[in-house]
């Protein structure tokens, strides 16, 4: 049996976009992140933070052969600045 650990709070997503900007943590390990929690039994009700997770998912994508990003620094801090304001205008219990 699966056990299905408690889904990942606002904080937590939040930490990924600042490591992953911080160079504390890799794309990769991001997009390892998010794919689990995209694969996971756990119900994730906060469409806040399915939607960064959504967008964590293929942070490390390539976009052409000389390995450059589709998604660049710039982008992903407009990422988290979005993710900011939509938790700001949606506050949780946890907020």
């Amino acid at each position: 049996m699966i056990s299905e650990q408690p889904a990942p709070t606002r904080a937590e997503v939040d930490a990924w976009f600042t490591g992953v900007l911080d160079g504390s943590r890799t794309r990769d390990a991001a997009d390892q992140w998010a794919a689990t929690w995209l694969h996971s039994p756990t119900a994730i009700d906060d469409e806040v933070i399915w939607s960064a997770i959504g967008l964590l998912g293929g942070i490390d994508l390539e976009s052409g052969p000389d390995g450059s990003l589709l998604h660049d620094d710039d982008q992903v801090r407009q990422w988290q600045s979005e993710f900011r304001r939509r938790c700001a205008a949606s506050p949780t219990a946890e907020n």
